[in-house]
């Protein structure tokens, strides 16, 4: 059975949660995931977690 609330945090996310990953400049990927760096906290994709 399918499940009809799958992702439903991701539509209060600007941009559904998509962008571009400051890490390795993939474009139009989830950018979901805290990364540390020496500038503070940034969002990165699941490949740079």
């Amino acid at each position: 059975m399918a499940k009809k609330n799958r992702g439903k945090g991701l539509w209060n996310l600007e941009s559904r949660g998509r962008g571009t990953c400051p890490i390795c400049k993939t474009t139009r990927v989830k950018v979901l995931y805290d990364t540390v760096t020496e500038n503070g906290t940034v969002k990165v994709c699941k490949k740079c977690k």
